[in-house]
């Protein structure tokens, strides 16, 4: 099940009236079909290359067998505040995202012959929650749209979201509280960042600080589109736009979580969790 903002959200924005989508070329440049797909990426994200890749819970496509293999709930522009975004339309914010995770059991219960194999299934998933980027750029300092900016120091708007943020992961737990088993890493995602940025070659990158795709000093001004700047060489580049890891990028991202030390995703690695959960 998958949680969170543009790093992971596979489609949902598509179906939404919202001003923040990457339905446009070059975004899918690199995907099978060389089309966009909705993702904030030049191909695959990292919700895409988790081990059992959901598809968007908004999709038409997934009903029937599909339900199988999870959901992505996520939505481009969201974060751990609900006020995050508000300049974006109606994206999908967290509290209607974990409202959906509630409907898509219902929908599984008639796949799967009842409710408590639904409710079995759910408890069993890897949940993979991507949040917080937004609550910066798309909120704090965003003015003239942010309030929050005028109303609390750079601080104090960390520590709000940090209460905020343990609210959506005691819902999650209130939801999942029956399994009793639940494991819970965290990866961080700024650390994973700083360290591509600052020795990329460790990671197969020569270019850490332009964007593949954009506009402006450094390509780092507004969303890639048809009229951008676009590099060749995508699998060099760390960013794919302003915001947005390339394909490639997003690989040497899930790898980090996926083996990564204790410093940077922690009390363990995903490996690590899933092989624990694997023996219980």
């Amino acid at each position: 099940m998958v949680f969170g903002d543009s790093l992971v959200d596979s489609g949902n924005n598509n179906y939404v009236d919202t001003t923040l989508k990457a339905d446009l070329p070059p975004y899918g440049i690199d995907s099978p079909t060389g089309r966009p797909t909705g993702r904030f990426s030049n191909g695959r994200n990292l919700a895409d290359l988790l081990p059992e890749s959901p598809s968007p819970f908004l999709s038409p496509q997934l009903s029937g067998e599909r339900l199988l293999y999870g959901a992505n709930f996520a939505s481009g522009g969201v974060g751990i505040s609900n006020d995050t975004g508000i300049q974006l339309g109606n994206i999908i914010r967290m509290p209607e995202q974990i409202a959906s995770l509630e409907r898509y059991q219902t929908q599984l219960a008639a796949v799967v012959g009842g409710e408590e194999q639904a409710w079995e299934m759910v408890n069993g998933a890897l949940f993979f929650i991507s949040l917080g980027t937004w609550d910066l750029v798309g909120n704090y300092f965003s003015a003239p749209f942010s309030a929050r900016a005028g109303q609390s120091t750079v601080s104090e708007f960390i520590d709000y979201l940090i209460s905020e943020y343990a609210k959506i992961l005691r819902r999650l737990v209130e939801l999942n509280r029956e399994l009793g088993s639940d494991v819970y890493v965290a990866a961080n995602r700024y650390m994973i960042a700083y360290s591509f940025i600052n020795n990329p070659d460790a990671y197969g990158f020569t270019e850490a600080s332009v964007a593949c795709c954009g506009q402006g000093p450094y390509n780092g001004v507004g969303q890639c589109t048809p009229a951008s700047n676009l590099c060749s060489n995508r699998d060099e580049y760390v960013y794919w736009d302003p915001y947005h890891p390339t394909e490639r990028s997003a690989e040497a991202i899930l790898e980090v979580i996926l083996t990564g030390p204790p410093d940077v995703i922690s009390p363990m690695n995903l490996n690590t969790m899933m092989e624990a959960n694997t023996e219980t």
